[in-house]
């Protein structure tokens, strides 16, 4: 049923409100990012102030604890979160998931006691928390974007509001060396062999501007109206989808409301059920499991940062806690700069001219390429001749995840599922991305360090991680489609595809029931063109 109120969202020019829309949106991304990413040279402050007994190396099993508990948090409010956009509206729970966030930055800047057993028990915890914050404003931040923006250019919209995710990186890093520079000074310049007690407010200083950003935007957040696309499809209440419309874009309300009242059908099948699966199943498995891919690489490299100073920094024990955190954030930087934000702002300009599939296939495949460059000599060529070509090329995967399938895996769920299924859908996407986030960040982790149990070293796990990448190249070709240029009432329909994922997945699981399946005219004329192996 084509409504004038969506015909009109389709074709609205670029207008003010979407770029305003995309900041207030993309605030969310930004903090998310902050947040995220500086835990990389706080975990460096905190080693330093906590862990003077063990040569300021914050163990593994607590490093690994810390990377994964906001993880965590994040899986469970990508669900939550998501199910809740769908089931109460986008608007309703936005502004929860930022104020989230925005407490819960204060309780990680303020965590209670000064030991450092109960400090790293409050960080876990209010990091915990962030993770539910950061987590729900994923599905909902993509969401609201794709249902307010036309379909000519709605993938670039929501592009820029996950580019903001690079701003918030390149942030995190600017604050940290500007903050450690700050204390630096003010405590004369302590020696290597020294940490001053100034250092345990510099950490916390860092984590309490985090949530500057974000309570900046609460107030536009909450004035936001409800989507119309939700108004009209799920709370099936067209007229006040119209008024909704008529205060943020360029229209009039005799424009967008219809000659007679109307209501959209109610909802012939629920989430999860056999329809669902034969009609979006395919679509939902291809969104997890390439987000899950991209995750597992994604934050391994991320990880992996640390590894690549070391080649670039004098020991830890000739430099005094802030350089040693100002350095570290000065190379994260770097990389943000010369490779993260580039790749983020490049898929806004392609997005909706190569197509999703077209860049997401790309991305996984020079990820793959750049993964085995690094680590088939990793042993023999890397050294200190060659550093600067090995941080060329690391550079080089991250350009391609962001211009690439870390863009793309955030596009693609809001676009192809039903109004009243796709902030849930959206969720559970990237719940299965930060999952892989898990296992990648603490499984690299262990498994690159030859000293460690089990450890399997730096050259394997490379190669593992460019595996990971080929195999994001064949479960998108296989299973993704493509939605650049059409509406997101056409990219949920069912088309001529539609049900072969469910007949194929139904026939595995129940090898007798081939006759069964062939009285059904749909599975027939399918089964006739594609055999079923």
């Amino acid at each position: 049923m084509g409504l004038k109120v969506l015909s009109a969202l389709d074709t609205a020019k670029t207008q003010l409100y979407h770029f305003k829309a995309i900041v207030i949106a993309g605030m969310g991304l930004f903090t998310d990012a902050y947040d995220l990413f500086s835990i990389t040279p706080v975990t460096t402050l905190v080693g330093r102030v906590y862990y003077q007994d063990k040569q300021y190396e914050i163990p593994a099993a607590v490093k690994s604890a810390m990377l994964a508990v906001a993880l965590l948090g994040t899986a469970t409010g990508q669900v939550v979160f998501g199910i809740l956009g769908d089931r109460v509206g986008r608007r309703r729970v936005y502004g929860l998931a930022l104020a989230l966030m925005v407490l819960s930055s204060i309780g990680c800047g303020f965590s209670i006691c000064t030991t450092r057993s109960c400090v790293l028990v409050s960080l876990g915890f209010f990091r915990f928390l962030l993770g539910l914050g950061i987590g729900g404003d994923y599905p909902l931040s993509a969401t609201i974007m794709s249902e307010f923006a036309n379909k000519k250019t709605r993938g670039a919209f929501i592009a820029a509001v996950f580019s903001m995710q690079g701003f918030g990186i390149l942030a995190s890093s600017t604050v940290t060396m500007i903050v450690c520079s700050i204390f630096d000074r003010a405590s004369n310049y302590p020696p290597s062999n020294h940490t001053p007690m100034g250092a345990d407010i510099a950490w916390r200083l860092i984590l309490l501007l985090g949530a500057l950003p974000a309570a900046m935007t609460y107030y536009w957040r909450m004035m936001m109206p409800e989507t119309a696309r939700y108004t009209a499809l799920v709370e099936r209440n067209v007229a006040q989808a119209a008024k909704d419309m008529e205060k943020v874009l360029d229209v009039t309300l005799a424009d967008i409301t219809e000659d007679s009242p109307v209501s959209p059908p109610p909802p012939s099948f629920p989430f999860f059920s056999n329809e669902f699966l034969r009609r979006h199943g395919r679509d939902l498995l291809s969104c997890a499991a390439a987000w899950f891919l991209v995750d597992v690489v994604f934050y391994s490299s991320n990880l992996f940062q640390s590894r690549i100073y070391t080649q670039f920094l004098p020991p830890k024990l000739t430099r005094n806690v802030y350089q040693d955190a100002f350095n570290e954030a000065k190379l994260q930087a770097i990389v943000a700069v010369c490779s993260t934000i580039p790749g983020y702002w490049v898929s806004v300009y392609f997005i909706d001219r190569l197509g999703r599939v077209k860049i997401q296939i790309m991305g996984f495949l020079f990820m793959g390429i750049g993964y085995f460059a690094i680590a088939i000599p990793y042993n023999r060529y890397w050294d200190s001749d060659h550093k600067f070509g090995f941080m060329v090329i690391y550079c080089l995967t991250f350009f391609f995840s962001n211009f690439g399938p870390n863009t793309t895996t955030f596009i693609l769920p809001a676009e192809l599922f039903p109004a009243r299924f796709r902030s849930t859908c959206h969720g559970i996407s990237g719940a299965a991305g930060k999952i892989g986030a898990i296992i990648g960040a603490v499984g690299f982790l262990w498994a690159s360090h030859d000293r460690w149990d089990n450890g399997i070293g730096m050259q394997a796990s490379l190669i593992i991680l460019g595996g990971a990448s080929l195999v994001g190249v064949a479960v998108t070709y296989l299973f993704t489609r493509e939605t650049t240029g059409r509406s997101l009432e056409e990219n949920e329909k069912e088309d001529e595809y539609a049900g072969v994922w469910f007949i194929r997945f139904s026939s595995c699981l129940s090898v007798g029931e081939h006759e069964d399946m062939s009285s059904r005219s749909t599975a027939n004329s399918i089964r006739s063109s594609t055999p079923i192996h």
